[in-house]
């Protein structure tokens, strides 16, 4: 049975730790925090729920999987022996390099090294390994343990072998693949998801519309597209002519500032972070939230479910 250190057992740690616990891997689950780190089962427990729902889990897989995953308190302890290490824990470089260099020390010559930086370069966080060659981005999606996309990230030190080592690990537990071949900030889908963020602040800043009326358009216009076609596909399938013809209108008007929106500037400075704080753009409430994520997993996986289904027919 393959093992794997997972180091922070936060948002995104505990979800990978599940992936890989269905797929049969031995699970090595840290966190500084300890209250983190116990409450990590029952947040996995929770997650399957719109699995055993669909119908796409059942009872005994569930404990099985928890079966599978073991709460180290020490950092040391769970990379001892394990064949790969991902980091899971905050975009801060120096934290990062921290726990690297800890993690590079404890775990065997041989283990592979994975960070689940969404946007830090990979080289940067690997400066000061001894063996830089064999550290490798791995960007799994929030939540890890329903979206299917892993971007796979070289750095420059990074070998070939470590680099396809990590493809086909994530393939093997069920994820996709997506090989970026030069390392940029923010990888591919951050750039593209921030683009579409940076215009939809503009919209918002310029009185053009309300954020509920920007997030309509997404919601029930063109995203629901992108499950079946990526923005290239359906140029193609719109014409590039069509595309052409439209980039001559718009590009010019588009939004092009380099640093954040205002907008998004004043909201941050009152405090206003969204969901963790309970207002942002809309006002949340615990109750809002929960009902929000329930539907978001179960109708990502039906999503999800649905394409497979039709890639198959």
């Amino acid at each position: 049975m393959p093992e794997i250190a997972i180091l922070g057992a936060g948002t995104m740690g505990h979800g990978i730790a599940q992936v890989f616990a269905v797929a049969g891997w031995a699970v090595r689950l840290h966190d500084p925090d300890p209250g983190a780190l116990s409450a990590a089962p029952g947040r996995i427990r929770h997650n399957f729920d719109p699995f055993l729902a669909l119908g796409l889990q059942d009872a005994a897989g569930v404990e099985a999987a928890l079966g599978r995953i073991a709460l180290c308190p020490e950092l040391e302890t769970a990379c001892q022996g394990a064949s790969v290490v991902l980091e899971c824990v905050p975009e801060r470089l120096e934290l990062k390099r921290a726990v690297f260099a800890r993690a590079e020390a404890a775990a065997g010559p041989r283990a592979l090294l994975c960070s689940n930086t969404s946007a830090l370069p990979i080289s940067e966080i690997g400066r000061d390994l001894a063996d830089p060659s064999r550290l490798v981005g791995a960007h799994f999606w929030n939540p890890p343990h329903i979206v299917p996309c892993v971007e796979i990230v070289a750095g420059r030190a990074t070998s070939p072998a470590a680099y396809e080592r990590t493809a086909e690990m994530v393939e093997a537990v069920g994820k996709v693949a997506v090989r970026v071949r030069k390392e940029v900030p923010g990888f591919l889908g951050n750039r593209l998801q921030h683009a579409l963020q940076r215009e939809a602040l503009y919209l918002v800043e310029a009185g053009i519309a309300e954020p509920e009326d920007v997030d309509k358009v997404v919601k029930h216009g063109f995203g629901l597209r992108y499950a079946l076609m990526g923005p290239l596909e359906r140029a193609d399938l719109g014409g590039l002519d069509v595309t052409y013809a439209v980039q001559e209108t718009v590009l010019p008007d588009l939004d092009n500032r380099t640093a954040p929106s205002p907008l998004l500037a004043q909201r941050v400075a009152a405090g206003q972070l969204g969901l963790k704080t309970g207002q942002g753009f809309y006002a949340w409430t615990p109750e809002r939230r929960q009902r929000l994520v329930a539907r978001r997993d179960l109708a990502l996986l039906s999503i999800i479910k649905l394409v497979e289904d039709l890639q198959k027919a």
